[in-house]
This record gives structure tokens, C-alpha cells and sequence, in this order.
């Protein structure tokens, strides 16, 4: 008897692993796994979220109109121009949906956003890897990848899990070097970290095949709400758009994310604690051998000697309470992610991790 079987590519989706959230037998546990905003969301969203609870009994608007009004008035954009997704992932998931499949390539590098590859399968399509360099976004590699049959070019900036980024300049030179049939995707869930980055707008408005992708999920505290956005040329968010399913953003979702990005001042807040935060953070691990990246996110990439002494701090990190990311899966099985909590959590990281390292904690 014939089975019931999925479509090819499907089978070779490996599982996605988010970030481990409690710890057998440890408690007072603080999670710096997931890069999230250890301030929460704006007092304002949280308001939103509570007087929305009166309207549950209704449909949430099909357009997102108010939302990417205030997206579009906080970040100086067209709001036709604007699609929202149930978090940006799902903006990445409805480019792959309507511009690649079978026969098609999507490149994504080597220390990328492991949703890449797996929405290229879901999608039908072949991912390609290309190397970094020295955990860089690597132009020269991306462009010796294309080939005709490539439809995607997924680009994070900043990166994570390496929170690296490259410049406006390498980016340009990247989309001119990418065919016309070729969609070049600048995920910035990051992008709000770093001051007076624009994401990619100014790309998307001299590029037709470029789109920006952001989220509420980082810098905004709205992970549990899932909202993300993606900005491109009309002709695209049209395309977009008819892939996008009408009610894909709850009411709740929808009223948190507009107060989220009009609280200009919270956001200032999170970026200047987190700003000051990582860089004692980083400074102080180095000083105990423990060097990173300069990075551009809310996390560090914390390298060690080799895998197995960055396996055997994050076991003694969580027998601390303190769960932190290993990112062996990126490529990178001699390092941790640590997202920047709050003061009290950098302190407790930075007396365990010296600890481990043999000096005083």
C-alpha cells in the first residue's frame, strides 16, 4: 500500500532550537539564551495589551493600517511599502514562498539564521552556504555562489548569532553584483542596536530587489507577541501580500506593537543600558581570556580554547543558574552566546565565568 508522503526537501528540515529556558534542580535561574530584552516591553505596550482584552471577541484588521502608519512615521518610510509578519520570520518564510521552489537556489552563510536553510526546504528550494570571514558576512563569497538558478540572498546584519556586521558599502556593492532576478533579504532584527543604521531602507529605495526585514522581538520586548515587519518596493510587498494570510497578527499583537514603536524614549533607554552594559561585559571576559567580537547586538559571542572548554563553561554556567546559548549548530562549537541582561545578570556571568576560569570569583 502506497504511504502518505511529504514533499521533497521536507524530511531534511533539521528541528529548530530555541534557547534553553530552565535548568533541572537549579533554581533563581536567569535566562540569556534567547536575546531578550531583560527590561521587558514599554510600559506602554503592556497598557495597550491590557485594554485590548476587552476586544477579544473581535477579528483583527486584515491590513495592519495603524501599524505600519506608526512604523512607517517612527522610521521615515511608506507604509505601502511595509508588510507585517508574524514575527519577521514569517516575512522570511512568504519571500522564500513566492520567489523560490524546486530547481531554485537560496544562499545563506555559513554562521547565518539557521531558519534560513529551512524555510529554502519548506519552499522546495536548494540552500547554499557560503563561508565568512572571521565570523564577517563574506560579499565575495555570496557573489561567487550565484549562479543562474539563484533566487534569494539571505544576508543578516547585524549577524547573529556572531553579532558582527559589514558596511553600508559592502552591502551596496553586494546588491549591484546580485542579477535582477535575484531578491537580496537584509535581515536587521538587530538593527535597532546600533545607531543611526537604517537597516537597508536607503538600499530598498535604490535597489527593486532588495527588502529589509525587522522585529519587535529584541529591542521592543515583544517576543511573546510575535510581530516583525518587511520593507521593499511595492511590487514586491504586493506579491507578498497575497501569500499572507488575512489574520495573520492578533489584536493584541497588533495594539502592543503600535505603542512599542511610538515609546521612542524606552527604546533610547534599552539601547543606551544595553550599549553600556555589553561593553563592560565584554571587556571584563577578555580581561579573564574570554574575548569577543565587538559586537553590534544585545549579545556577545564569548570564544573559548576550543569546544571543549566552551561546553564546560556552559555546564558550570547552568549549575549557576545562568543559561547561556551554545552555538556548535552555527558553526561556531568553541563559542557562547550571551545575551546582556541586566546589570545584576552581567555581574553574576562575570564572577561565574571567572570562577571557572580558576580566579576569584
Amino acid at each position: 500500500m502506497n504511504k502518505i508522503t511529504p514533499q521533497p526537501g521536507i524530511m531534511d528540515i533539521a528541528l529548530y532550537q530555541g534557547g534553553q529556558s530552565h535548568v533541572e534542580g537549579v533554581e533563581n535561574v536567569i535566562k540569556l539564551s534567547s536575546n531578550e530584552n531583560p527590561f521587558g516591553p514599554s510600559p506602554k505596550a503592556i497598557e495597550a495589551v491590557r485594554d485590548s482584552a476587552t476586544m477579544l471577541h473581535r477579528y483583527p484588521v486584515t491590513d495592519h493600517y495603524n501599524l505600519r502608519a506608526a512604523i512607517g512615521e517612527r522610521h521615515g518610510l511608506d507604509p505601502d511599502r511595509i508588510i507585517c509578519g508574524v514575527g519577521s520570520d514569517e516575512v522570511l518564510q512568504f519571500v522564500a514562498q513566492a520567489y523560490a521552489g524546486p530547481g531554485d537556489e537560496v544562499i545563506h552563510t555559513e554562521h547565518g539564521f539557521s531558519m534560513y536553510p529551512i524555510i529554502a526546504r519548506m519552499a522546495g528550494a536548494t540552500p547554499v552556504e557560503v563561508p565568512e570571514r572571521d565570523r564577517k558576512v563574506d560579499v565575495d563569497a555570496i557573489l561567487a555562489a550565484v549562479t543562474d538558478r539563484t533566487r534569494i540572498v539571505f544576508v543578516t546584519n547585524p549577524g547573529n548569532p556572531t553579532s558582527t556586521m559589514i558596511s553600508d558599502a559592502e552591502l551596496t556593492r553586494l546588491a549591484e553584483g546580485l542579477p535582477q532576478t535575484c531578491l537580496m533579504v537584509l535581515d536587521g532584527a538587530y538593527a535597532e542596536f546600533v545607531p543611526g543604521f537604517d537597516g537597508g531602507a536607503g538600499l530598498v529605495d535604490r535597489f527593486d530587489n532588495v527588502i529589509m526585514t525587522r522585529t519587535f522581538s529584541k529591542i521592543y520586548g515583544l517576543g511573546g507577541m510575535r510581530v516583525g515587519w518587511g520593507y521593499a518596493h511595492r511590487e514586491i510587498i504586493d506579491v507578498l501580500n497575497r501569500v499572507r494570510q488575512p489574520f495573520n497578527l492578533s489584536l493584541t499583537a497588533i495594539a502592543a506593537a503600535e505603542a512599542a514603536v511610538a515609546d521612542v524614549e524606552y527604546v533610547e533607554f534599552c539601547r543606551a543600558e544595553n550599549a553600556r552594559l555589553r561593553e563592560w561585559l565584554s571587556a571584563e571576559l577578555a580581561r579573564i581570556g574570554v574575548p569577543s567580537d565587538p559586537s553590534c547586538t544585545n549579545f556577545i559571542l564569548a570564544r573559548f580554547a576550543d569546544q571543549a572548554e566552551a561546553e564546560a563553561c556552559d555546564a558550570y554556567l547552568q549549575s549557576k543558574g545562568l543559561i547561556v546559548r551554545r552555538v556548535a549548530g552555527y558553526k561556531l562549537p568553541n563559542a557562547l552566546r550571551i545575551t546582556v541582561g541586566d546589570e545584576k545578570a552581567c555581574r553574576r556571568v562575570v564572577a561565574a565565568i571567572t570562577a571557572f576560569k580558576g580566579g576569584a570569583a
